[in-house]
């Protein structure tokens, strides 16, 4: 390709010249073998190694063309190609279009600035013909894109995010190369004196990703899959390589945890011209995610926030008459500050709350101040901003977006007189006050280390739910969304799905001994916030224990503020916890259980030895202890969660196992274990709680046992504080993603087990096969997830479904595998083939199929017996026809309505022709009724009745064969088309074409003769003229003309006047005396239902092209089809012929059985070898898996090793 000229000093370095004259020279790389084959011997071996070491672009480009002025020294590279022929052509135009140009000009100068601006040119227009659009990526990064595609067979659609110079390590031996980090994948690349070693694995395979360090290697970064372990080392940069690697194995957890896929963000400002050299637009959105989940989870605020920037800057604290240094964060909604020291003080403004912000004059004092006010009449001054006048113009551009909106937000002011005439409620409300009005009241308030000694005395019962929307973020989403709950609980009234269902059974289970939920008034309310949550987020709808948590929010909140606080913890404050598969509490479990290893080491073993410790963190984290200590105290527990988080919930548990180490010591099992927990934490008491006394669920434990020493929550707080306090946000993180890999993993195995144990018993498959057929499924889902497919993936993977139907493929998807692994996957006939088995196997009609549909036809067709896998290839053709023609011609339908608008059901078969075109209406079945009036539904439902047919025989395994329908002409040329194909590739291939035409001339004889069995109707009916030799009399061969792919020798056209030459049975317009036989079984209870093909014959036929054919009563009459050119359709009318292309006459009285099929292919020895033949289907299923993983066969160096796929 063209390339932007760029100067080369030493041209000949490494380079071989191959072509020349005195203006260009064309040059190979030393080390690429030429067209002529070697490699250059050990100096190519050399180059080769280099280039891979020093990421040069000769390995893409072996070949490059220079442009140099023959006086000078400096050349100019124009060209570069990835083979001889690509650079061939530039330089072929080049001879015949500058050299003769380049003559003319008498300054060298003059000269070069013509090549360069004519180069320039070239690529700009190919540009913009290709509407090529300007990116922000390097061409530097462009090169590593190629290269990364080359390498390793990714179609465009992968995209590479980073790449990074390192070692892997093969056996004992370092391999230096490159990794490349794409969204789905990570690979390596070397290339080493001659030797190369390339490594694929997927970001789902991954079951552990840590950085650790060795005697021997300082760095090392070790990846683990199910199958091996991998160890990279010799990073430039390993924190930077690690936290790339954590957020790409994160986002595909994410894949598999809730089928959400990776979208680009678009949106990313331009790339700074000092920006690294190798930094791609994919990996600047990927940092600015993690910056703004950083962002959002510091300050509490809404998940759709991004930040824009941060800067250095100090704020002036009225409350202590300081200057604080620390970071202003600036956002799309929010500007937000925190201190250098922790705790030491931390902002939020919103911009809805701004009115004024001015830039103040500078002192040597208070260098570049700037002064933002508030609705509230709070002033914040910020100063020593390093670029004042940019940041005033981000918040102003931010001002005037938010200006736009209207926001019901009141004053946060709640009346904080207290009825009550207890004291200490009293002090603590009256500490509040104080605190207000000296740190500022509501959203806007300064955060203080004061801010949370008062939280952790407790927040008075009267400001509780005010509070707790502030310090959890929520007051900001219900701000900023007015109205948004009433309308959601509109919509949701009097929907009912599984989740309202839930609710409805667990609503009168949600603290029952509180008199507010004892009357329907509080049971109304908190039926409404959760089933207007449950539509709010059905992917998580409704879990239990969100009841319990809702019912206490609802206590202390309003209707709408609870709502707007279980969507804060719902969704950011306990991500994952209440989906399907409580991930978010297994995920925690871990993370405690790695806590306590740390913290309480002595009692860790034998926490593990009692299995304690996974029974009491679900029940504890889930419901923030509110479902196993008294109410009064845990609401305490709540205030502080609000206030610091998940490390609150872990502090405290830790503080419970600690103050009852040696009782648990002495516990003899885990029953035992949990009595002393729960007795201890029954005991947990709240003395300032103003409330009444609320019986709980574990006084029920209490026995004979003296009652446990009462504990006070507020020691108990303190003591969690002064001894695990050191727990860090950021090291929860870090712990989390460890334990995310494993917990998902697990359960992705226990899916996999659960699948397999199921389907065991129904398949001949052995266990080990079908746990790496269930891979290859699972993996062509994903696939379709990174690269596209026809269908969408939510429809094709629903976490909420059991375990077999979580994972389904389309059609699209089904063809690669049918190609891969189905040992009749061969010819041209394949794709129709495939068509059919989708649609046999879709059961529902959905035009999709799970695991079970897939491996029961896998089974059959490999490891069923000679009957069963002839059963199966019988059925795929008694289907209705699937059609890959999508468009249709009209004149053909018009002329079918025509000729059969007023034949009568009873005597009609309906005609109905599957397609897999985009068009499709119904479930991917698109189909035509005879009768206008009834337009494409009845087709379709028929299609569906078909199917219903198929679907029962296929679940029981006692159906007789007799029970199958008889197969008609068409369908059985069908059959016969499949057969022919299916030898294309056996080494018997004549035997068994031979084989063939025995049993096809045998069973065309058992039809002829089975017609004389059927009560024939008056010899005036139409429709029977055509004879069994018409269509398949003619000898088989397999040679034939590129229109014949089936192996039938192309019938003679026969002139078209013998088509009309009588009148007297001439139709007129209503042709009412056309009667179709109806040649299905009578006695098997589905022939009106039954769907027969007219049009079986041609693969390509469109809907609409129809078999009519009328002939007269006669004998003499009767039309022969050998006569009849394959793309014409005769109808005797009044008018004489009337042609519709793309059809063929049937003889619709024709038809044989299952039985007498399979007798026919009993008597040739050749057939019967070949469908009893065993299938090695480990052998398949490897090949399948490295051609999937690869996109293409594996290479068959030594060296060459790609990461199994696993389940």
């Amino acid at each position: 390709m063209w390339v932007n000229p760029e100067e080369v000093l030493l041209a000949n370095a490494l380079w071989i010249t191959e072509r020349a004259n005195p203006y260009f020279i064309l040059q190979r790389r030393k080390g690429h073998a030429g067209d002529g084959g070697g490699g250059g011997g050990l100096a190519g071996l050399l180059v080769g190694t280099l280039d891979v070491v020093l990421d040069s672009s000769a390995r893409v480009a072996p070949y490059r063309i220079l442009y140099q002025t023959p006086d000078s020294l400096v050349y100019w590279t124009i060209a570069c190609g990835g083979s001889r022929k690509e650079i061939t052509e530039h330089w072929e135009w080049l001879e015949q279009n500058l050299l003769q140009t380049l003559s003319i000009f008498e300054n060298e100068n003059d000269i070069t600035t013509f090549v360069r601006g004519k180069i320039q040119g070239i690529i700009a227009e190919y540009n913009k013909i290709n509407d090529v659009k300007e990116d922000d990526d390097t061409e530097k990064f462009k090169e590593a894109i190629v290269k990364f595609h080359r390498l390793f067979g990714m179609p465009e659609e992968e995209k590479l995010v980073n790449y990074y110079s390192c070692s892997y390590w093969k056996g004992k031996v370092p391999r230096q190369g490159w990794m490349y980090l794409s969204i789905n994948h990570l690979c390596f690349y070397s290339f080493l004196m001659g030797r190369e070693a390339k490594l694929v694995i997927r970001w789902v395979d991954i079951t552990q990703l840590e950085k650790r360090a060795t005697l021997f290697l300082p760095d090392v970064i070790k990846v683990s899959t199910r199958s091996s372990e991998h160890f990279f080392s010799v990073f430039l940069n390993i924190n930077e390589t690690f936290k790339l690697m954590v957020q790409l194995a994160n986002i595909a957890m994410r894949q598999l945890l809730d089928n959400e896929g990776f979208e680009q963000d678009q949106s990313l400002p331009k790339l700074k011209k000092k920006s690294p050299k190798k930094v791609s637009a994919l990996k600047r959105d990927l940092d600015a995610r993690a910056k703004s989940e950083r962002y959002r989870a510091l300050f509490r605020l809404p998940k759709d926030e991004k930040l824009d920037g941060h800067t250095d800057c100090t704020l002036w604290t009225p409350f202590n008459k300081m200057h604080i240094l620390g970071q202003m964060f600036v956002s799309t909604n929010y500007i937000c500050f925190t201190s250098k020291e922790e705790n030491l003080c931390s902002l939020i403004i919103p911009l809805r709350e701004v009115t004024i912000v001015e830039k103040a004059d500078s002192s040597s004092v208070l260098p570049s101040p700037l002064s933002i006010s508030t609705r509230n009449r709070m002033t914040f001054l910020f100063a020593n901003l390093k670029d004042r006048d940019f940041l005033v113009q981000r918040i102003s551009d931010f001002l005037q977006q938010t200006t736009s909106r209207i926001y019901s937000d009141k004053e946060f002011a709640g009346s904080y007189n207290s009825s009550d005439d207890e004291a200490k409620e009293f002090l603590k409300e009256q500490a509040w006050k104080i605190h207000f009005a000296e740190y500022g009241q509501g959203i806007c308030m300064y955060r203080t280390e004061k801010t949370r000694e008062l939280v952790l005395k407790g927040i008075p019962e009267s400001m509780r739910g005010e509070l707790w929307l502030l310090l959890s973020g929520a007051i900001n989403e219900k701000a900023t969304h007015p109205g948004y709950y009433e309308d959601l609980v509109e919509k949701s009234m009097g929907k009912y799905n599984l989740a309202t269902e839930e609710i409805e059974r667990d609503l009168h289970r949600s603290l029952p001994e509180h008199p507010a939920f004892q009357n329907e008034m509080g049971i109304a309310a908190l039926r409404r916030v959760l089933t207007a949550y449950a539509f709010r987020n059905p992917n998580i709808g409704y879990c239990q224990a969100m009841n319990i948590v809702t019912s206490v929010l609802l206590l202390y909140a309003k209707e709408e503020e609870a709502f707007w606080l279980l969507v804060a913890l719902c969704e950011r404050m306990l991500p994952d916890y209440y989906n399907t598969r409580v991930v978010g509490a297994l995920v925690d479990q871990g993370v405690f259980e790695e806590l306590a290893r740390d913290y309480v080491p002595q009692l860790y073993d034998c926490m593990q030895d009692l299995g304690v410790i996974s029974t009491i963190s679900l029940s504890w984290f889930l419901t923030l202890f509110l479902s196993v200590m008294p109410f009064e105290s845990a609401v305490v527990v709540v205030d502080c969660f609000f206030y610091e988080g998940i490390k609150v919930i872990f502090q405290l548990a830790l503080a419970v196992l600690d103050a009852n180490v040696d009782k648990l010591l002495n516990c003899k099992d885990d029953g035992e274990a949990m009595t002393v927990l729960g007795r201890y934490l029954d005991s947990v008491t709240n003395k300032d709680s103003t409330l009444p006394p609320i019986p709980h669920l574990h006084s029920l434990l209490s026995d004979d046992v003296e009652p446990y020493p009462e504990v006070d929550i507020f020691r108990l707080i303190r003591t969690s504080y002064e001894k695990f306090g050191t727990i860090r946000a950021d090291l929860i993180e870090q712990m989390r993603f460890k334990q995310r890999l494993k917990v998902i993993q697990t359960l992705e195995d226990t899916t996999k087990r659960n699948v397999v144990r199921t389907i065991v018993t129904e398949t001949s498959f052995t266990i080990d096969e079908l746990e790496e057929l269930y891979a290859l499924f699972k993996a062509e889902h994903l696939t379709s997830c990174y690269w596209g497919g026809s269908s969408n993936a939510l429809d094709r993977h629903d976490p909420s479904l059991p375990y077999l139907e979580q994972y389904r493929i389309d059609f699209e998807q089904f063809k690669g595998m049918f190609a891969l692994l189905f040992p009749w996957a061969c010819g041209a006939h394949s794709d129709v083939l495939a068509s059919r088995l989708f649609q046999l196997l879709d059961e529902n009609g959905d035009s999709l199929i799970n695991f079970r549909e897939f491996v029961s036809g896998l089974s059959a067709a490999c490891h069923g017996d000679l009957t069963e896998k002839l059963k199966l290839l019988y059925k795929m053709h008694v289907l209705p026809e699937p059609s890959s023609d999508q468009d249709e011609p009209d004149s053909a339908f018009e002329a079918t309505q025509y000729f059969f608008e007023d034949i009568t059901p009873e005597c009609t078969h309906v005609v109905g022709l599957d397609s897999r075109s985009k068009h499709s209406a119904d479930d991917g079945f698109v189909t035509v009724s005879l009768k206008p009036d009834r337009g494409k539904r009845a087709n379709s439902q028929e299609n569906r009745i078909y199917l219903r047919l198929w679907t029962t025989e296929n679940k029981s395994k006692s159906k007789n064969a007799k029970d199958l329908p008889k197969l008609n002409q068409g369908q059985f040329i069908e059959l016969c088309k499949t057969m022919y194909n299916m030898f294309s590739e056996d080494p018997n291939e004549q035997e068994l074409y031979h084989a063939t035409a025995a049993v096809t001339s045998l069973l065309l004889e058992i039809g002829e003769v089975g017609k004389l069995f059927i009560a024939q109707p008056a010899a005036k009916e139409a429709g029977s003229g055509a004879s069994a030799q018409g269509i398949l009399g003619v000898p088989f061969s397999r040679k034939g003309p590129p229109g014949q792919p089936y192996g039938m020798e192309p019938p003679e056209a026969h002139p078209a006047s013998l088509a009309g030459d009588s009148d007297e049975h001439s139709l007129g317009g209503q042709m009412e005396d056309i009667k179709l036989e109806d040649s299905s079984p009578r006695d098997n209870g589905a022939s009106s239902a039954m769907l027969i093909s007219d049009d079986d014959t041609k693969d390509d036929s469109s809907m609409s092209s129809y078999s009519v054919l009328s002939a007269g009563s006669h004998e003499e009459d009767k039309l022969h089809c050998e006569d009849i050119g394959e793309d014409t359709v005769l109808v005797r009318s009044g008018q004489g012929t009337a042609a519709l292309p793309g059809s063929t006459c049937l003889d619709r009285d024709w038809a044989i059985t299952f039985e007498q099929f399979l007798a026919s292919l009993l008597t040739e020895p050749a057939l019967v070898r070949y469908f009893d033949k065993p299938v090695c289907m480990m052998a398949r299923i490897t090949s399948a898996k490295n051609i999937r993983m690869m996109g293409k066969a594996l290479p068959s160096a030594s060296d060459y090793e790609i990461s199994a796929l696993s389940g």
